[in-house]
């Protein structure tokens, strides 16, 4: 049997807006350069950017590494369109990250803050590993904040819709940095894992909390799906007064503290 959280998985993949996720894009993109700052190696064959969005930070991998085939796969056409539309030499497809198999010339694969999406990416990790060949990076990074303010009063607010929003969200879908270091430890790797939280200073610019604004573009983007219009408004006014609560705006910013999990695989 299909699970229940595995079809609103695949739902919510051609459901991503491309402008929404690309507020903040600086905060956003920092754990990125973060991330691959931790990637050694000089001369991949081909890197693959393993749930690529709308292929801005994509672009940088080639950059980084101008002789090697880039390919950036997301589940999104959305994401996909909106990356291919500006001029590149990265290949863009769209692809389930399930359904990914590492080709034998892919030394370097990121996959950045996409497999807190993934129901089971660990057995995907292990899956993954064994098909690169020798001295090949995996590199992913996940958010670490599902028991922040933010988090626990998006659940304190589904909560109230019953039924509508039953299984719709997950109460922690990533590990800890220690799992997932252990994980890859006994599969042979070489492994670099660490975490980061950083302090977002968000600016209110109209009448939508900051903090509101960065999660429409992520996590409350299965809420949307499974609301109408009516009761998704209703969601958003009651979510903002508990987001008052805890990042009061002050002169018209608000701090956000956000953990975030890195880990960097090299197979031995």
């Amino acid at each position: 049997m299909v699970s229940k959280t595995y079809v609103r998985f695949v739902i919510l993949t051609g459901m991503w807006d491309p402008g929404t996720y690309l507020r903040y894009a600086d905060e956003r993109s920092r754990p990125f350069f973060d991330l691959l700052a931790r990637v050694d190696h000089d001369d991949p064959r081909a890197v693959v950017d393993l749930g690529c969005g709308p292929g801005t930070l994509t672009r940088e991998l080639a950059r980084r590494w101008p002789r090697a085939r880039i390919t950036g796969l997301d589940s999104s056409a959305e994401m996909i369109d909106a990356a291919r539309a500006q001029p590149s030499t990265v290949d863009f497809t769209v692809l389930d990250a399930r359904d990914w198999h590492a080709a034998p010339d892919v030394d370097v694969v990121i996959c950045n803050a996409v497999l807190q999406w993934v129901p089971g990416h660990r057995d995907l990790l292990r899956r993954w590993i064994e098909e690169l060949g020798t001295g090949a990076v995996f590199a992913f990074q996940v958010p670490g904040n599902f028991a922040s303010p933010s988090h626990r009063a998006i659940h304190e607010v589904a909560a109230d819709f019953g039924e509508a929003l039953a299984g719709v969200l997950r109460d922690d879908p990533v590990a800890e940095p220690a799992d997932y270091a252990g994980d890859l430890l006994d599969l042979g790797c070489r492994v670099d894992a660490w975490e980061t939280t950083y302090l977002h200073v968000l600016t209110a610019t109209d009448t939508t909390h900051p903090v509101l604004s960065w999660v429409e573009g992520t996590a409350l983007r299965p809420v949307r799906a499974a609301l109408d219009d009516i009761a998704w408004r209703r969601f958003r006014d009651d979510l903002t007064v508990r987001l008052n609560r805890h990042y009061p705006i002050h002169n018209g910013r608000t701090i956000f503290p956000f953990r975030r999990i890195f880990v960097v695989a090299t197979k031995a």
